[in-house]
């Protein structure tokens, strides 16, 4: 019969640092009130007994859960994942989030939830009594519901809020979309391009609002005419759809910039319905830099946006409300590049 190994707990530490059950909590938790040799003595016993901390240990220190919860849209992504059309958006926020939890001793957990739901209140206040968070990050569209930010408020829970610069409470964050926007129509203002259209997303996102600035402020500085507008709901379809009727228009456009792959990579495909070739006859650019718009013919230009990052910061934000520290005054800014590959060119002279 073998037997099963008994688990280091931290008692078991305490014992061989000789040190009180609460002085290695402190040192787990990384809180202040610690002497420097004491707390060297306690790394030393963990690293020797090879002690995992656990969230029940963690809470010795106080009422802390150590989880940071993830609001997700619900609808969204689970309609994605169930037709194997989702981006690597999730991936990239669980990324930068889990990594920087991991440095602080917390882990993240991601809960779905239908921002469109009238029970959203009863559901929110379901998952906060079953998780417990010390922290919530707020997706779009969830960071700029008011039912929920007011009810995060209400319930003194640290919180930051991706892609949404409304009044309230929670750290706002933002991929400069705006200026995504515009450095990226003044690229293709750059080669040439005097009619350009912007397949821009739902309303309900702030980001789509902040697109369609950018790419305004760009063409009008420019002198152009900001007439080509179309909107999708960032899925495959209303990308064809919104492509058909900016190519369809009385004087259509030379480039268009879609606000996220999976539009562009149906603008794509209409162009190559009609015979439209890319960037010959029409240069493209994208939202988002999926993985798959490198493989695309041709690889496509994208705003690159960096949700890792934005994620990562969230959760120091977070955290370091938590300790007591000092919160910024102003959102935070992590500003989105544009990486030029092989979809724009400069405008085709008819002769």
């Amino acid at each position: 019969m073998v037997r099963r190994r008994q688990a280091v707990t931290i008692k078991h530490v305490a014992a061989d640092a000789g040190v009180s059950l609460q002085t290695v909590s402190r040192v787990i938790n990384r809180e202040p009130g610690v002497r420097p040799e004491m707390a060297a003595r306690v790394r030393e016993a963990v690293d020797r007994l090879g002690y995992v901390p656990s969230i029940a240990a963690q809470r010795m220190g106080g009422s802390r859960s150590y989880l940071i919860v993830a609001l997700n849209d619900r609808e969204r992504t689970i309609g994605d994942w169930r037709a194997r059309e989702g981006t690597d958006w999730i991936d990239q926020m669980l990324l930068g989030s889990m990594l920087a939890c991991a440095e602080h001793g917390y882990r993240m957990i991601v809960e779905l939830v239908d921002t469109h739901s009238d029970h959203i209140v009863r559901e929110l206040m379901a998952t906060i009594a079953a998780v417990q968070p010390d922290g919530v990050i707020l997706t779009p569209p969830h960071s700029a519901n008011p039912q929920i930010v007011q009810l995060l408020e209400a319930q003194g829970i640290s919180f930051a809020r991706i892609g949404s610069l409304r009044q309230g409470a929670g750290f706002a964050l933002t991929m400069d979309d705006e200026r995504a926007a515009r450095i990226a129509t003044e690229h293709l203002i750059g080669l040439d391009h005097t009619r350009i259209g912007l397949v821009a997303g739902p309303s309900e996102y702030e980001l789509s609002g902040w697109r369609v600035d950018g790419w305004r402020a760009a063409l009008r500085a420019a002198g152009l005419a900001d007439d080509l507008l179309a909107h999708g709901d960032f899925g495959y379809p209303s990308g064809r759809a919104a492509a058909i009727a900016l190519l369809d228009a009385a004087d259509p456009p030379t480039a268009i910039i879609a606000s996220n792959d999976r539009m562009a990579l149906a603008t794509l495909e209409t162009c190559r319905d009609r015979g439209i070739v890319v960037p010959r006859d029409l240069s493209l650019v994208s939202f988002d830099n999926t993985p798959i718009v490198r493989f695309t013919h041709p690889p496509l230009t994208a705003i690159d946006q960096p949700i890792a990052q934005v994620a990562a910061r969230a959760v120091e934000l977070i955290i370091a409300d938590l300790a007591g520290c000092a919160a910024p005054t102003q959102p935070i800014v992590v500003p989105a590049e544009l990486v030029l590959r092989q979809s724009t060119a400069p405008r085709r002279t008819v002769t």
